[in-house]
């Protein structure tokens, strides 16, 4: 058993740790330590690095934690998989490389909670562009000289033509720029690629430092728990091999995410007393809201087959993959080095919401997120999902032991309000979807299908079919009420010098993919860490939905 002492340790080297380990390390007089349980993110390895292969790490373990679900009681007893990010650079590794930064109103609703004014849009949009850099161009509210590529898509497939003027056709406005001044609306969506290869959080804050003498990351090392003298957090105990080490620092900071943040608490004796007592895990700081709130998208396919051979369908075959293949690794060009997430929107799916509780992927092809069960032919889809759910689950420990993953339940559709959104989702989708637009392109819906026409029909498909869009957040809630975890400086309560960063802090999930809000919570976080002043607060506007006016009908 070895120790070390450093000013900090991270724990996880994922997207919200890498951030910190560049920013904390900047001093060459402050060290740092980063525990990393994955492996790093091997540079020669295609199948993190090459923007369409990213249905290889979601399809293994290799860099992916496989995490699944209870048996979800309103999903027909599914336990629905969750993967996450097992590796430097975490989930930004496997994830779907969109680039959302969420409704601007998603960061006023924080900011109406006690204490947490200073995380409203004007406050974070700053940090978002601090790590941005827009190779589209700034356009006011991009970023133009963070460390973080964006590409703008081509959208070359005439289907994305088709699916922009559907999308008009059916009422819905356009958008030059979902991050800009009005999310609300169809275009195209960034991507965190750079030159045909997936451009993760490690690559763009990790490699460019690793060799600063004071920043150590150390790869295959899990963290077992937080060594604690009374409530003051000192050291880190972790595996590495088969060797239990121990390392000590002035500050910890939890960079796990939504699952292992709240795990991690848990076995250290931060969560619900009672819980860890049942484990014999001693209790040292009783806050029984580690772990709940978990938040997450459910989303599902709605598939129609293409009459004319204009998917990506051929892409599929065995016999044109290495042609695509040689496309990406000699020209970092051709089908290989897009994400095929090129454009979406958001919407509000009835009059009652404030802003955009709907959003869409479209994809040229139809196929499940993970690259399983692709409709054999040409065809395209929408992914759709509500992203203002009220529904709310938990991450619990099972036992005490580190290494076995804990229990995850989101109760998807269990609620009412959850239930009436997906039946307006299936409805709005499919009006899009039948529009002119389409006309020369629509085949058979493949699903949901004829049969799914009531609203108990839809909801036996959402049950049957629907699955995680892979943003669980807010299991340590940031706030001051009785089931807060750490207040708005990102510190747990009832502890000294511990902190969690990562989707785990969230008060509520925001609107659309997650990492871009990681990736802002971290830099906004580095600034609050290091005690620097703050970015000045933005003056930019936003676009607010203004409801028509009710017509007299007296």
């Amino acid at each position: 058993m070895t120790t070390n002492k450093y000013d900090y340790i991270i724990v996880g080297g994922g997207s919200a740790g890498s951030v910190l380990a560049n920013r904390l390390s900047a001093n060459p007089k402050t060290n740092v330590l980063v525990l990393e349980a994955g492996l790093p993110d091997f540079k020669m390895d295609f199948r993190i690095h090459m923007p369409a292969a990213l249905t290889y790490p979601l399809q293994s373990k290799t860099y992916n934690w496989w995490y699944e679900s209870e048996p979800e009681p309103h999903m027909k007893g599914r336990r629905i998989y969750q993967p996450r990010g097992k590796v430097l650079g975490g989930s930004s590794c496997i994830n779907g490389m969109i680039h959302i930064r969420g409704n601007a109103m998603d960061y006023e609703k924080w900011a109406r909670y006690k204490g947490l004014e200073d995380w409203d849009y004007s406050h974070c949009l700053p940090y978002f562009q601090r790590f941005e850099y827009s190779l589209s161009g700034s356009d006011g509210y991009q970023g133009a000289n963070g460390p973080m590529y964006l590409t703008s898509p081509d959208c070359e497939s005439p289907l994305f033509d088709a699916f922009f003027q559907a999308a008009q056709q059916a009422g819905h406005p356009l958008t030059s720029n979902v991050n800009g001044y009005q999310q609300e609306g169809f275009g195209k969506f960034e991507r965190t690629t750079y030159r045909g290869r997936r451009h993760n959080a490690a690559r763009a804050y990790v490699h460019p430092v690793k060799n600063r003498r004071n920043l150590t990351v150390k790869c295959r090392a899990q963290a077992t728990r937080i060594l604690f003298e009374g409530t003051t957090a000192v050291g880190v105990e972790f595996k590495r091999g088969r060797k239990l080490h121990k390392a000590y620092a002035g500050e910890i900071i939890s960079c796990g995410g939504a699952i292992n943040s709240p795990q991690l608490l848990q076995l250290s004796g931060v969560g619900n007393g009672d819980e860890l007592n049942h484990f014999g895990i001693r209790s040292v700081v009783d806050l029984p809201g580690v772990g709940e709130n978990l938040q997450d998208h459910l989303e599902l396919y709605v598939q129609y087959s293409c009459k004319e051979p204009v998917s990506m369908y051929p892409a599929l075959k065995w016999y044109n993959q290495p042609w695509i293949g040689a496309q990406w690794l000699f020209g970092r060009k051709g089908a290989a080095a897009t994400n095929h997430f090129e454009a979406g929107g958001f919407i509000r799916g009835n009059d009652e919401v404030e802003y955009p509780n709907l959003q869409y992927h479209f994809l040229p092809v139809a196929i499940r997120y993970d690259g399983s069960s692709p409709q054999q032919g040409h065809g395209y889809q929408c992914h759709v999902g509500p992203m203002n759910s009220d529904v709310r689950g938990h991450v619990k420990l099972k036992s005490a032991d580190p290494f076995e993953h804990p229990s995850i339940l989101f109760n998807y559709l269990s609620t009412e309000r959850e239930r009436r959104e997906w039946v307006e989702a299936i409805r709005c989708t499919r009006n899009i979807m039948e529009q002119p637009a389409f006309d020369r392109y629509r085949g058979e819906e493949l699903a949901p299908g004829a049969d799914a026409q009531t609203d108990e029909q839809i909801l036996d498909f959402v049950a049957r079919e629907g699955e995680s869009a892979y943003h669980p957040s807010c299991t340590c809630k940031m706030g001051y009420d009785d089931m807060a975890v750490v207040d708005a400086k990102l510190k747990v309560h009832g502890t000294q010098n511990l902190r969690v960063v990562d989707a785990s802090v969230f008060p509520d999930v925001t609107n659309g993919n997650i990492y871009a809000p990681v990736m802002m919570t971290a830099e906004k976080a580095a600034d609050i860490i290091l005690g620097n002043t703050p970015l000045e607060a933005s003056q930019a506007d936003f676009y607010k939905h203004q409801p028509q006016a009710k017509e007299d009908q007296s």
